[in-house]
């Protein structure tokens, strides 16, 4: 008759330890050992941050495969000016780095243009580099996901934007907010004077399918303006269009413009520069130039989002 077995109480000791380690220490050792493709600024974030992005080079129709930062950093020296505040500079990097993920999650292509973002690979200052360092592998979210619409553009000449009055597609952080102080924006007051004839025409060219009939003085009337101050609706002929439509037409700076005549001219006065949803980067410098870290800039521009990484 054999005997009944009994565990050495050393070796189950053993056992015990070496299940415990490869459980919980061991893939918390192999995360400091080896951090794979997620940025080490979001190790305890659920959004990853490519180590490398594919970019198309449009003057060559080729594409270049560069380190993700290395291309923020192109984005930032290609949109904004060297000379602008740092603090300006973190905002734009951020909210840079953020518009490229959500284009990369959901699939979509990057170019070397304002179709996407406009960015360079030379003459990139030291400046940038910095800002673009000190805010590595940061992104914008919203309730806990990422903010992929951080839109931005040149200057607003008054409030910024709702989304859904230029692009149809309503953000709650793309929300029309103040943009007061951009002491040293460009594009202001700017007049495009022309024949109504010259703007019959372009109007014409612009929408060929739609009939206008005569277009005269007394029927070019803008009868509605977004939360923002821009042109929403204008009547031209015997249509009606919308602000951007006009811009378009006419490659004005900005939707926010008046409408006057003077012997047989029209002419329109515009304000501000680009499509107003987001943040102003004349609008950031200047809040930057009033003490105000990148986080409040993004905060004020990009409502109840979260600087995060």
């Amino acid at each position: 008759m054999s005997r009944k077995y009994k565990p050495d109480k050393r070796i189950v000791t053993y056992y015990f330890f070496a299940v415990v380690f490869l459980i919980v220490l061991f893939p918390f050792a192999a995360t400091l050992l080896f951090p794979g493709s997620r940025h080490p600024g979001l190790q305890n974030h659920s959004i990853e941050i490519p180590e490398t992005v594919t970019i198309y080079r449009t003057a060559t129709d080729t594409y270049d495969t560069v380190d993700f930062e290395e291309y923020v950093a192109g984005v930032v020296a290609a949109e904004m000016p060297k000379t602008f505040h740092e603090e300006a500079l973190k905002a734009q990097a951020v909210a840079s780095r953020t518009y490229a993920l959500g284009r990369i999650l959901a699939g979509r292509k990057l170019c070397d243009s304002v179709h996407c973002q406009a960015y360079r690979d030379y003459n990139i200052p030291r400046k940038v580099r910095n800002a673009v360092k000190a805010t590595c592998g940061q992104i914008l979210t919203y309730d806990d996901e990422l903010a992929a619409s951080a839109l931005y553009f040149s200057s607003s000449g008054g409030p910024t934007e709702n989304s859904e009055d230029v692009f149809q597609t309503a953000y709650p952080y793309l929300t029309s907010v103040s943009s007061d102080y951009e002491p040293d924006a460009t594009h202001r007051n700017e007049k495009t004077t022309m024949k109504i004839s010259d703007f019959s025409t372009a109007v014409k060219n612009a929408f060929p399918e739609l009939n206008f009939g005569k277009i005269t003085k007394k029927n070019i009337k803008i009868r509605s303006h977004t939360r923002g101050g821009r042109v929403a609706v204008i009547k031209v002929g015997g249509q009606t269009l919308s602000g951007t439509d006009i811009r378009k037409a006419l490659s004005l700076s900005s939707a926010r413009f008046t409408v006057s005549f003077d012997k047989g001219k029209i002419i329109i006065t515009s304000n501000g520069c680009g499509h107003g949803v987001g943040m102003s980067q004349y609008g950031a410098n200047g809040l930057a130039e009033k003490g105000k870290s990148y986080e409040k800039i993004l905060s004020h521009y990009y409502r109840g989002t979260k600087v995060e990484g």
